[in-house]
């Protein structure tokens, strides 16, 4: 990608939902909004071998990549690896606190490692010419105050980047599941806003409970970006106002029955590919939010999905479900 990569507006890197064809979806309906994959160990590439993991559509530009991990020569090696794939970014997770991930020393828990997270991203950032970004929370169990947050922030950006993704929540290391915590602790978005003017030269990308664009626009007076998870996920056509209110671009935008069968041509490729069916369908869930016949254009999903089957009858039964 040559032209300026903006983070106005992301989706987050959301395991098990912010695959590649949940991202194709994505981009059929926003030609701006930025995307992220899912989170991708390091172990699994180095010692799994687990490239296809970063597989990716040419369509999904601008995209970046979420690695976790927190040994520096892995890192390293990894960002070279995702700079060849073709990525437009690499994110650090410093955020996730599931126990999995706090059994691999990476994720959240790295908060309280401050040295180490620049280190890892200084290093990242010299063996690679994309940008390279992080995300975290706003602290770590206790450490609660806007005093820790500074801290931290103050650490990281020694090590050169400067764009920086805050979950608005503190992350709880044992005791809450990682639902929970998207959930459980209390969003403070005032501590974010604070970042930003004690940080002015740093892009500051706010995260966290956001649910509707009007919320975005408002985010967006005092900060430089604002990434939506679930919200974008349950209900992809909301995206599909991004460019005319927030890049005063002209936007046209296909119907919903459009980009269904968009999408199901994309589906029909991808399975002469060996890719799953139902990891591919699962993603049109929410297309039909809203719509008066949702509930049966779910059930119908599950029907293909259970069949293992996409008939030129299910799609034309699909697509009368939907309402524009």
């Amino acid at each position: 990608m040559t032209e300026q990569i903006s983070h106005k507006l992301c989706v987050a890197p959301m395991m098990q939902y912010t695959d590649m064809h949940d991202r194709y979806l994505l981009r059929l309906i926003s030609k701006k909004v930025f995307l992220y994959t899912e989170m991708i160990a390091t172990g699994s590439l180095i010692f799994g071998e687990c490239y296809d993991q970063l597989e990716f559509n040419s369509e999904e530009h601008p995209v970046g990549v979420q690695l976790g991990g927190s040994d520096i020569n892995d890192l390293v090696e990894c960002s070279k690896k995702c700079e060849q794939y073709g990525y437009d970014e690499i994110n650090l997770n410093v955020g996730c606190p599931s126990n999995r991930v706090q059994k691999g020393s990476f994720g959240a828990c790295l908060m309280l490692k401050p040295e180490l997270v620049k280190d890892c991203l200084g290093n990242m950032q010299n063996a690679v010419k994309i940008p390279v970004s992080i995300k975290c929370r706003l602290g770590i169990d206790d450490n609660e105050s806007y005093e820790f947050l500074y801290n931290f922030i103050s650490i990281v950006k020694e090590s050169g980047i400067n764009i920086f993704i805050i979950h608005a929540r503190n992350g709880i290391l044992s005791g809450l599941s990682p639902r929970q915590n998207r959930m459980i602790p209390p969003l403070k978005y005032d501590y974010v806003y604070k970042l930003k003017k004690d940080f002015p030269e740093l892009e500051i990308i706010i995260n966290g409970g956001i649910k509707t664009l009007e919320e975005s626009h408002n985010h967006l007076e005092k900060v430089d970006g604002v990434m939506i998870g679930r919200a974008a996920y349950d209900n992809p056509f909301m995206l599909k106002n991004i460019e005319t209110e927030f890049y005063n671009e002209s936007s046209v935008v296909d119907s919903k029955k459009e980009i269904l069968n968009i999408y199901l041509e994309y589906v029909e490729r991808k399975l002469l590919d060996g890719h799953d069916l139902g990891r591919m369908m699962k993603h049109l869930f929410g297309l039909s939010r809203g719509d008066k016949y949702a509930k049966s254009f779910r059930i119908k999903i599950l029907e293909i999905i259970k069949s293992n089957c996409l008939t030129i009858d299910n799609k034309k039964d699909l697509e009368k479900l939907l309402v524009y």
